[in-house]
């Protein structure tokens, strides 16, 4: 049992877990993924290429194939659909524009934690039944926000599958999907944590809200909310529109930096597991945290009423920091910047330690999170 999961919370605390996702369930079948996987990479040498070994277990896989390398990355949009429906049958809006944007963020936030320029995006859209696509401003919302969300990244929709899967997913629903791959050229842009080490600068770019992850648990909380998804969270604001603030794309942040000359050591997408993601690469560092961003109003409503303190909290949400960059020192301000020059919000929030083992000590929460927070490989 890991650290966080023996942490005990107030009876009537919402946790994670009790919200139908247990990590430590979870994470020893993708170790056990990734190391059947690892024993295929031999077959990429028959058509003269090769793995990058580093790229096992982080957030996208990266191949040599000569001249610059390519990155490839699958992901899931997860349970976030499921507000956008209820939310239509309560207002009568279609919300799927900002749903396709999240699905895309899902994929192109983790590949381009490698140092990979999006090139082509695959779309997996499954629905329930051939009546899902009946509804014809939804259909066309997703199709409208997909196409552009591509064009905020500049990256080309080059196809996609549009199963109707009767009794595997339930009618009325659908398990939205994306696939992307990149290139990293130059070679140099490759970021894997070969170059991250102490004294280096960790700056955290702002969150739009929850993202994609964590829903399980925001949905599990409307049982406790008055007027469930229309609960108001501040004047004007309701809980479900808060909710479907679409994801962040990072992209955008990422390509500037490379052409600014920004070199980044190593990049996080922190989505599920929360903070606990800056523990991701393998060595022994201590990230230590002396700023916090902005917590946006949702987590903060979420935090509140789930009766979470900041450890469940963090380890679960973003909490205000969609992603992570670990940079040099003294191109952190520059770094902060950059991404306000694209309309992202960013703190230089902490600094690289050496450590005889790995840690994140978030300082203004005095809260800790150890090795035995995340076994991701």
């Amino acid at each position: 049992m890991t650290a966080s999961a023996s942490h005990s919370p107030a009876a009537d605390t919402l946790s994670y877990e009790q919200a139908g996702v247990n990590y430590d369930l979870i994470d020893p079948l993708k170790v056990a993924a990734q190391r059947a996987a690892a024993a295929t990479a031999g077959h990429l040498a028959g058509h003269g290429f090769s793995e990058v070994p580093a790229s096992r277990g982080e957030s996208a896989y990266v191949v040599d194939v000569g001249p610059f390398y390519l990155a490839s990355i699958v992901e899931c949009l997860g349970s976030k659909a499921l507000v956008a429906d209820e939310m239509k049958a309560l207002t009568g809006k279609s919300y799927y524009a900002g749903i396709a944007q999240d699905t895309i963020a899902m994929a192109v936030n983790d590949l381009i934690t490698v140092g990979a320029t999006p090139l082509v995006v695959q779309a997996y859209w499954a629905a329930g039944g051939s009546d899902w696509f009946a509804d014809a401003q939804r259909a066309q919302a997703l199709v409208e926000g997909w196409k552009k969300a591509c064009d905020v990244c500049g990256v080309a929709w080059g196809g996609g599958e549009t199963p109707a899967l009767a009794g595997i997913v339930e009618s009325g629903r659908i398990d939205l999907a994306a696939s992307c791959t990149g290139i990293i050229n130059p070679k140099t842009r490759l970021s894997v944590g070969d170059a991250l080490g102490a004294g280096d600068a960790i700056v955290l770019l702002s969150s739009s809200g929850i993202h994609a992850n964590g829903l399980s648990l925001a949905r599990k909380l409307v049982e406790r909310l008055p007027q469930g998804y229309l609960t108001e969270i501040e004047p004007g604001l309701t809980y479900g529109e808060a909710l479907l603030a679409p994801t962040t794309l990072y992209s955008p942040v990422t390509e500037a930096l490379a052409k600014a000359g920004v070199t980044m050591h190593y990049c996080a997408n922190i989505t599920g597991h929360g903070w606990r993601k800056l523990l991701r690469h393998p060595s022994s560092l201590s990230y230590r945290i002396h700023s916090v961003p902005a917590v946006p109003p949702v987590l903060k409503f979420i935090q509140q009423h789930a009766k979470q303190d900041d450890r469940e909290a963090y380890s679960t949400l973003n909490m205000g920091a969609g992603f992570a960059l670990f940079v040099k020192a003294g191109d952190a301000e520059r770094t902060v910047e950059i991404a306000k020059a694209q309309g992202v919000d960013a703190i230089v929030a902490g600094v690289v330690e050496a450590s005889a083992s790995k840690q994140v000590l978030i300082e203004p929460i005095n809260v800790r999170f150890g090795d035995d927070d995340l076994q991701l490989r």
